[in-house]
């Protein structure tokens, strides 16, 4: 197969999306594919259309999805969880057998555009990995900047390591941030309001390093696979993304560099008081934490506790 064409689940993959959103996307015409056969298949060039255009247009996508170009009201009947993580997947399956006629829409958005989306009543749940330098604290430090007057709920899912994913062997000897900047490193980035961009700029800052001294800090990825998959084909030397992902992508190695806790954010004013129980329920029940702790990669060590009530 030519290496300018992906099937629906290379592309589910790349996006880390259910290959069930992307035959949606494709129905609806908002991703370009063709047959061959029995099969589809999509362009390279018409994937990163696609992914030029969701960096502008914070797109909704779920079981059923919802208009790229629409926000969804504030009355709306199901769910909205923001987030990228395979586990949240999980989570609505759960949420969907203990809630039944109630739908549990995904957004496919980075962690300050969660918070936006929470603020703004187009989400009901956001997910957020949000490291403040100065505080050296996560999340609660940016659910008060960007819900201001909220009265809002931190509650942990689990916990993470960051590092930077490099080609086996190590062979450009990557240790640490400053070697970013050495002009034999070619670095791949993730959008902006991504966690794992707010940990980067923000150990940027503390270290004194001039982005701009950094060979592909403007290369955006919409994804921690994204990232890996660019290292792992070569393109790039070293990126930056959750361990996770690394054990999803071959032909790449994990330097870990930073433990990070996955929380979600809730408004109670915005759900129903009795899905808030049935969610913590389902984050404190043996069945859901077997069924993550079998995924690796995770810290289940907090899931379900009550991290701040703001």
């Amino acid at each position: 197969m030519s290496s300018n064409l992906y099937k629906p689940e290379e592309v589910a993959k790349i996006l880390n999306i259910s290959r069930f959103t992307v035959y949606s996307l494709i129905k609806r015409g908002e991703l370009p594919a063709y047959r061959i056969g029995r099969s589809m298949r999509i362009e390279s060039a018409d994937l990163e259309n696609y992914k030029r255009k969701s960096r502008s247009n914070e797109l909704f996508t779920g079981h059923e999805g919802l208009p790229a170009d629409h926000s969804a009201p504030a009355h709306y009947p199901g769910l909205i969880i923001c987030g990228q993580d395979v586990i949240l997947d999980v989570l609505s399956g759960h949420l969907e057998k203990q809630i039944p006629g109630v739908q549990f829409l995904r957004r496919y958005v980075g962690s300050i555009s969660g918070l936006i989306s929470l603020y703004n009543r187009t989400a009901n749940i956001a997910t957020t990995h949000l490291w403040d330098g100065d505080s050296d604290e996560y999340n609660v430090p940016f659910v008060r900047r960007y819900l201001p007057g909220q009265k809002a709920c931190v509650v942990n899912l689990v916990s993470r390591v960051e590092g930077f994913y490099i080609a086996p062997g190590n062979p450009k000897n990557i240790k640490d941030w400053h070697d970013l900047t050495r002009p034999d490193i070619r670095f791949v980035n993730r959008n902006l309001g991504a966690g794992a961009r707010v940990l980067l700029d923000e150990k940027l800052r503390k270290l004194n390093i001039d982005s701009r001294n950094i060979q592909g800090y403007s290369r955006e990825e919409l994804s921690h696979l994204a990232v890996a998959s660019c290292v792992a084909r070569g393109e790039a030397d070293v990126g930056l993304g959750t361990e996770k992902a690394a054990m999803q992508v071959r032909n790449i190695e994990f330097i870990p560099l930073q433990k990070e806790r996955y929380d979600l954010v809730i408004l109670p004013q915005d759900i129903n008081p009795q899905h808030f129980e049935t969610l913590l329920s389902i984050l404190r029940s043996d069945e859901f934490r077997k069924e993550v702790m079998g995924m690796s990669g995770y810290d289940i060590s907090q899931m379900g506790e009550i991290i701040a009530e703001l």
